[in-house]
């Protein structure tokens, strides 16, 4: 190769590496580019981020589709401790935050495949992360609506850094000190939701990662129907119902959970709508016990 071909060559590498170190890689685990919070297996079988320690800031996922606002930010978090991860789209979004739980979502509004909105409530149906809007629109009635939604607080563009830095610590704040996540019991097994583990009798059971982000999102909400449309969207960022993911992956927590997985009685498949875990069991109908006297004839 010619000596000017070959420089330019070389500036161009060099220009993609710079680039590839500005934000994380969106492949999936197992990236080790700057911002991606790597992973390692637990006695759960489950990913826990990495480099977090006691006192220290946590993890930030921000989702921003601009990119310089997306380096801006993550160079800023970074300086003051804090990992972080992106996302430039809203199911991408919601792929992250389902498979890598964050300490703080900073979310923009205008994302160009689904709306920050649909990405708020979305996240909003199986977490109380910390959320925090950032958005240029300006409107009154647009940030009573983002906060009704359930976003924590709720930034306009432009902004000044150290203000947005010290929302951010607030908001942290405030879930710290609400405490820990519960542990939920059932005669069979416990699902402890801070250290993110299921053990039965005392012995951890391994799950997959899907695994446990679908348990994690049923524990989160007992009783209540999860569909399958929020599933797919919450756990693997889909909107095709046509695949059978649902299916497939609770039928294996079926039989790492259920006493009798071809009977279950904690995770409750209702065709056609979605999946409900009962922690106490299903609910069955008593029926009434006719007296002696009641079932004589007249």
């Amino acid at each position: 190769m010619p000596a000017g071909r070959r420089d330019n060559a070389m500036t161009v590498r060099r220009v993609r590496s710079a680039d590839q170190q500005g934000e994380s890689s969106r492949e999936g685990p197992g990236m080790t580019s700057v911002g991606v919070v790597r992973e390692r297996r637990t006695d759960a079988g489950r990913p826990r981020a990495v480099g977090r320690g006691p006192g220290q800031p946590g993890t930030v996922l921000v989702v921003e589709d601009e990119s310089p606002l997306r380096r801006m930010l993550g160079a800023n978090l970074r300086k003051r401790g804090y990992h972080v991860q992106f996302a430039a789209t809203g199911r991408e979004a919601l792929a992250r935050a389902a498979h890598y739980p964050a300490d703080a979502i900073i979310l923009d509004l205008g994302l160009p495949d689904i709306s920050g909105m649909e990405v708020l409530t979305g996240i909003r149906g199986w977490t109380t992360v910390p959320i925090i809007i950032l958005s240029a629109r300006l409107a009154e009635v647009q940030k009573v609506a983002a906060l009704d939604a359930g976003a924590n607080d709720y930034v306009t563009k432009p902004f000044g850094m150290d203000e947005f830095m010290a929302r951010l610590r607030a908001v942290l704040r405030d879930v710290r000190r609400q405490g820990d996540d519960p542990v939920i019991e059932t005669d069979d097994f416990t699902v402890d939701l801070a250290a993110q583990r299921v053990s039965r009798e005392g012995r951890p059971v391994p799950l997959t990662r899907t695994e446990w982000q679908i348990v994690q999102l049923l524990a989160r909400n007992p009783g209540r129907l999860i569909t399958q449309t929020q599933l797919l969207s919450d756990i693997w960022g889909l909107s095709d119902i046509s695949n059978n993911y649902v299916r497939v992956f609770m039928v294996t927590i079926r039989r790492k959970l259920e006493p009798d997985p071809a009977h279950p009685r904690y995770f409750i498949t209702e065709p056609g709508c979605g999946v409900r875990f009962l922690p106490a069991g299903p609910v069955r109908p008593v029926r009434p016990v006719r007296s002696a006297r009641s079932a004589r004839p007249d």
